[in-house]
């Protein structure tokens, strides 16, 4: 079935539309968590540099960026409805040697690209806020994360931390009530294609900023951890329906804070001549709805979201190298510690070789979108597969998307080499 029809099924199901309403709340969760990681430092430095640089220009590649994730989130999360295995898991298990090979040793690179981002944010925010040096915040925001995952402390925390960060992913939306922002030029550029000199690399921060090949595997171990695959067929297509609602809610919101935030920084920076440079220039952009406390809860924000998403990347390192040998996600067991304390360690240990952290936040995001092809083709092989997912394969149209996203990312990885 396509997701079109899935989503028609959905509006004309049996059930009365409130009961229904209040139903799929109960499944909203997954989709919110990835888009809580579209608020880490990496994310922030790629669209701040996207709107101080370009303008409204690049707001096209957030439209793109966020239709390619609805689809590549949904399909990640349909792999772990249907078969019970995370995304890890199905490579090893489905895949020649040489390819889940390839896939899950780059994909732990790309995970530890993503801990290097969140972690370096974190340390400038304890620099901003302390005048702590870049190497001791790293190993601060490290040793945290590495407590919160091996004692489960993060579990305590969660709520507390997406709340206080989407807070300030929310209050970006509503400043654009308080900046003037010529939206003849901004509905352009969020439909017109448009890569200015200079800007590729910004492109490709920003599509790696929203596509994280990590999500990916993130995606598909929490949603097969909560084993819908022993169901029967009607309550496993039911499962699949409220996900894609799911997906598309909470890829919605992270397309609208996207866009404001690039928006924010275009009407802020660029009108003004200026191109950002250092992530602690950005604070500017709440001042005018926080006043003078804006630096404080800017820096508060930044290491909140650099501790949650470095916290989010040590488990996506420790579903990845635990689907090497066949296993789902567990703290308690020694190849997801390995995972993870790989991840985080190789991201922190990176850090000491940063020279220029603005810039090394960009080139953090470049990588993910470098890597992706990898995870999205064979993503695509394994959720096409009948003998891997059944009759819950991709249909025609599923395919003939996702096929597509492969090859728009990976044209525009050319792109990236040649220029």
């Amino acid at each position: 079935m396509s997701r079109l029809n899935s989503f028609r099924s959905f509006l004309r199901g049996r059930e009365p539309q409130p009961r229904a309403a209040l139903e799929f709340l109960r499944y909203i969760g997954p989709g919110i968590l990835v888009t809580v990681g579209f608020i880490d430092p990496g994310n922030w430095a790629a669209n701040v540099a996207a709107g101080s640089g370009f303008g409204y220009s690049l707001l096209w590649i957030v439209t793109l960026s966020t239709l390619m994730l609805i689809l590549l989130q949904h399909n990640a999360a349909h792999l772990g409805i249907a078969t019970g295995l995370c995304l890890s898991e199905a490579a090893t298990e489905h895949l020649p040697a040489w390819l889940s090979r390839t896939l899950q040793v780059s994909a732990l690179g790309a995970a530890a690209s993503t801990a290097l981002a969140e972690i370096l944010g974190a340390a400038i925010a304890l620099e901003l806020l302390f005048h702590l040096p870049l190497p001791l915040g790293g190993v601060l925001a490290t040793a945290f994360s590495l407590w919160a995952l091996l004692t489960n402390s993060y579990r305590k925390l969660e709520k507390w931390i997406i709340a206080f960060v989407s807070l300030i992913g929310l209050s970006f939306l509503f400043e654009l009530s308080l900046v003037k922002v010529p939206w003849t030029m901004a509905l352009r550029g969020w439909v017109v294609p448009a890569v200015p000199e200079g800007s590729m690399l910004i492109v490709m921060s920003v599509l790696g900023a929203v596509v994280m090949p990590h999500n990916l595997f993130l995606h598909s171990e929490v949603i097969q951890s909560r084993e819908w695959h022993l169901l029967d067929e009607s309550a496993i297509r039911k499962q699949l329906r409220y996900e894609w609602m799911d997906t598309i809610f909470s890829m919605g919101i992270g397309w609208a804070i996207n866009s404001a935030m690039i928006l924010l920084s275009a009407a802020t920076f660029f009108s003004a001549g200026i191109r950002v440079t250092e992530l602690g220039q950005a604070q500017s952009l709440l001042r005018p709805l926080l006043g003078n406390a804006a630096a404080l809860v800017f820096c508060l924000a930044l290491l909140f979201s650099g501790l949650s998403s470095s916290v989010t990347a040590g488990m996506a390192g420790g579903s990845i190298m635990a689907g090497i040998f066949r296993e789902p996600y567990n703290i308690r067991d020694r190849h997801s510690r390995f995972g993870v304390f790989l991840t985080l360690g190789l991201g922190c240990l990176i850090l000491f070789f940063v020279k220029d952290p603005f810039s090394g936040l960009i080139y953090s995001q470049m990588l993910l979108s470098v890597q992706l092809p990898v995870t999205i083709v064979c993503q695509i092989l394994l959720t096409s597969s009948r003998k891997v997912m059944g009759r819950f394969a991709n249909s025609v149209l599923d395919n003939a998307l996702l096929w597509g996203i492969a090859l728009v990312v990976t044209a525009l990885n050319l792109i990236l080499l040649f220029s």
